[in-house]
């Protein structure tokens, strides 16, 4: 087989935007020149990859269906290999910028710093933390080298992720709201009062699903924390944020019959941006403060 990795990234941006036409003005060629790469590609590979019969818009035949993820998948494995030789390139970064949920328990965070700084002292590191998706909007506009958040179904394409631990989720309510008194809450008895939830609602977090008709959302498991605090509705919060000094005292962890699984914590970055040595480090200093912790 003749086939190359430019063929490949023409296949595979055809089928995402369904257009010979938008892949040619977007990559700066004749239509025809697209056409026949993927002409040649259909060769090589022995299958028609698109119904060209269909209409204006190439559709893709099963086989390239079939193809289409394993071709995605080349893709990305291209990416992490210039990335690593890129890594080994520039050996220790001179910078580190750590970007990671405001909601991470803060205990490892610091833990993992302190170390690092022992084991790298002359690293320069700039720290950032924000509500959901602003760590993942750091990496792609490259404002961010790490991220430090939970996981969530809607990760964009280009970013890379590894699992590092989890985080307990809890069910609670202000000590003076009406569920507090309560010895076991059923879903039923959640469902007849206000729930506060993480937002956007496609976020895929744990611990999205709507119980009560009644819904108030927020970006920040804090923020989340202050509206509770005030008896405005329950929620689903992670034990740490729960355990916060501020709010001792003022919060009460219910017994329910159901409790969303644990928040997973994840290491993300640009796969087109390797991850130096200290990036690394700092990563496994991470994943053992967090299991202590749990």
């Amino acid at each position: 087989m003749q086939w190359s990795l430019e063929q490949i990234r023409l296949f595979v941006s055809v089928a995402e935007q369904r257009s010979f036409s938008a892949v040619a003005r977007d990559s700066k060629r004749a239509q025809s020149a697209v056409s026949n790469a993927i002409a040649m590609l259909e060769t090589d590979l022995g299958v028609s990859l698109f119904d060209r019969s269909s209409g204006r818009q190439p559709r893709l035949t099963e086989a390239g269906s079939a193809l289409l993820e394993e071709a995605r998948e080349l893709l990305r494995q291209c990416d992490r290999l210039d990335g690593r030789a890129l890594a080994l390139m520039r050996g220790q970064e001179a910078r580190l910028r750590l970007a990671h949920d405001e909601a991470m328990p803060y205990q490892p965070v610091l833990d993992s710093l302190e170390a690092l700084d022992v084991r790298f002292p002359t690293v320069e590191v700039q720290l950032a933390s924000g509500a959901q998706g602003d760590v993942a909007r750091k990496l792609l506009e490259r404002r961010a080298d790490l991220g430090l958040l939970f996981h969530h179904e809607q990760m964009p394409e280009a970013l890379e992720r590894r699992v590092l631990g989890s985080v307990e989720m809890v069910t609670v309510c202000a000590v003076d709201h009406p569920l507090a008194s309560e010895a076991l809450i059923t879903r039923q008895q959640l469902a007849r009062h206000r729930q506060l939830l993480i937002a956007p609602q496609q976020s895929g977090y744990p611990g999205g699903e709507q119980l009560s008709p009644q819904v108030w959302r927020a970006d920040s498991f804090y923020v989340m924390a202050e509206l509770l605090m005030r008896g405005l509705g329950w929620a689903w919060l992670p034990r740490h944020v729960v355990q916060y000094p501020a709010y001792q005292n003022q919060m009460i962890e219910l017994s329910s019959e159901w409790t969303p699984p644990a928040l997973v914590v994840e290491m993300v970055w640009r796969r087109d941006e390797p991850l130096g040595p200290a990036a690394r480090w700092l990563a496994e200093c991470f994943t053992h403060h967090l299991k202590a912790i749990g």
